[in-house]
């Protein structure tokens, strides 16, 4: 018989990183610290929150297409609590979603055309450019400074063409932690201003922001917050990353552009998973004592780290730390030394170069510390032996 031929829209992609890093860490017995999701629980009372709402009749059906009701007015409340300004409308502004990667997706399948550029910061998640090429977008980049991870705006500027659609952020960033400022939102804006450009800003890890620093969103600048999709996620903020529920805030014309695709591609999150959010989300202080909880751990994995021969980098936000190994692999390849530490040392980490559509090499690995303190120092008691 015959073989079916068939043309891959992304010949060039494998399976992700992530995925790889895993199996290999299991495959191994490995410790893992290369995906980034808790080896801990979500809260006892959002879990408790879950069996309710399973156990409730009428709870097992499709949810309405943009979000449960009460679920959006809450995240309208959260949403001008924590940013101030005024409350987005649920009924036109908010979008409950399968995971910020779904909202991702749609917002670019939604407003991104054959042709049309988007412009993107690396190192960047490996979601971010198969997601434009999907669209018959082109992909942009624009490296991040180092070793701060800065943008340099006249290169974001000099990126621009006629065909610039969107621009996408990640802040705080992941693989590096940096965080945009008041300013960087300002010099965008300025960047943006006269042009049809929109933003979509990935702000899941907003609640894990250390040393006192305060995250800003594109939410709170007003020239920027009626261009831009913001996303959020539950599974970040309630250590629920396998419940894939997040959430895209856009002024009214974006919402709706959204939703025509997200109509289509999951029309609606599971049913009793938002009614349990919705009944924790008014809790606030389960994400307003998030920056305290991953500061603990990026403190003590830090601390640990320090009697190996890592060099750490600076890790502001999020929950990764990255960290150079030159002291102990000089000419080695990052994706190598990642593999050695996994199969060789029991400790699984993620090479950054898989952050770059080059796959351009700084020696740098991604650690991640949204462990249990014990998962930490039994893996940097193997990495203290190298």
């Amino acid at each position: 018989m015959d073989q079916l031929q068939v043309t891959s829209k992304l010949p060039d992609v494998g399976t992700s990183i992530f995925s790889v890093m895993t199996q290999l860490a299991a495959e191994h017995g490995a410790i893992n610290l290369a995906q980034g999701f808790p080896d801990y629980n979500p809260p006892q009372v959002l879990l408790d929150a879950l069996a309710r709402h399973a156990r409730a009749d009428g709870h097992h059906q499709y949810a309405p297409m943009p979000g449960l009701p009460r679920l959006r007015e809450l995240i309208s409340q959260k949403t001008a609590a924590v940013y101030g300004g005024a409350p987005p409308d649920p009924a036109t502004e908010i979008t409950v979603t399968s995971g910020a990667t779904e909202a991702l997706y749609a917002v670019l399948a939604a407003v991104v055309h054959p042709g049309d550029e988007v412009v993107m910061l690396e190192p960047a998640y490996d979601l971010y450019g198969p997601a434009i090429r999907l669209q018959g977008g082109i992909p942009v980049y624009v490296p991040l400074q180092l070793t701060d991870f800065r943008p340099d705006w006249d290169q974001v500027k000099a990126a621009f063409s006629p065909r610039t659609r969107l621009v996408m952020l990640n802040t705080p960033h992941n693989p590096t932690g940096a965080m945009l400022t008041e300013d960087d939102w300002q010099q965008l804006a300025d960047l943006l201003e006269g042009t049809n450009i929109l933003v979509l800003s990935d702000e899941v890890y907003e609640h894990m922001v250390f040393d006192g620093v305060r995250h800003r969103s594109a939410r709170q600048h007003p020239a920027l917050a009626r261009r831009s999709f913001v996303l959020s996620s539950f599974g970040k903020t309630y250590h629920a990353t396998g419940w894939k529920v997040g959430y895209c805030v856009a002024p009214p014309a974006l919402t709706a552009e959204l939703r025509r695709v997200h109509q289509f591609l999951t029309f609606s999150v599971s049913t009793p998973t938002q009614h349990a959010l919705a009944d924790v989300l008014a809790e606030a202080d389960l994400y307003h004592g998030l920056p305290a909880f991953y500061q603990h751990k990026r403190d003590l994995f830090r601390e640990l780290m320090q009697e190996t021969r890592f060099e750490l980098l600076p890790a502001p936000g999020a929950y990764f730390q990255l960290a150079r190994y030159q002291k102990l692999a000089p000419s080695q390849d990052d994706v190598s030394f990642a593999r050695y530490l996994t199969t060789e040392v029991g400790v699984a980490v993620v090479p950054v170069s898989a952050f770059y559509h080059d796959g351009r090499d700084h020696g740098l690995i991604r650690f991640c510390f949204a462990k249990q303190d014990d998962t930490l120092r039994a893996a940097v008691a193997r990495l203290r032996e190298l």
